[in-house]
């Protein structure tokens, strides 16, 4: 592998230390959401509560999530995971929620990857990371 065809991760991992962000379920506890925050709009008649299904939140309040991520850029985090621990249809399967795992997931990493395009054009020299 040559760093000239790598991911650009390899190039930093070969000058620097690189530091991942920290926990999101602690993160989002520390909002004290309600019923209400985890259905927003879209799911308010929801057929089962959903107050717990973090992952959801990218849909729902992406504006708690990506102030999480900011949190942990802003912190010097160089690599950002996306809010997607549980996004999988076995998981989603305890809220009915199976067919909404691609829409999670792909949500959650266009947040992601527009925060850390924007930490990097801010700060070029610490490029940032989606994983």
């Amino acid at each position: 592998m040559t760093t000239t065809t790598a991911h650009p991760v390899y190039a930093q991992l070969a000058q620097r230390i690189l530091i991942l962000d920290g926990g999101m379920g602690t993160m989002i506890q520390r909002h004290q959401l309600t019923e209400a925050d985890y259905r927003g709009e879209r799911f308010a008649d929801w057929r089962c509560d959903v107050k717990g299904n973090n992952d959801l939140l990218v849909l729902t309040r992406p504006d708690v999530i990506g102030g999480i991520h900011q949190a942990y850029l802003d912190a010097g985090a160089d690599i950002i995971e996306t809010n997607t621990f549980n996004a999988t249809s076995i998981a989603m399967a305890d809220y009915h929620m199976e067919e909404l795992v691609w829409e999670i997931n792909y949500q959650a990493a266009k947040l992601v990857k527009e925060l850390c395009q924007q930490a990097t054009s801010a700060n070029p020299g610490k490029p940032r990371f989606c994983a």
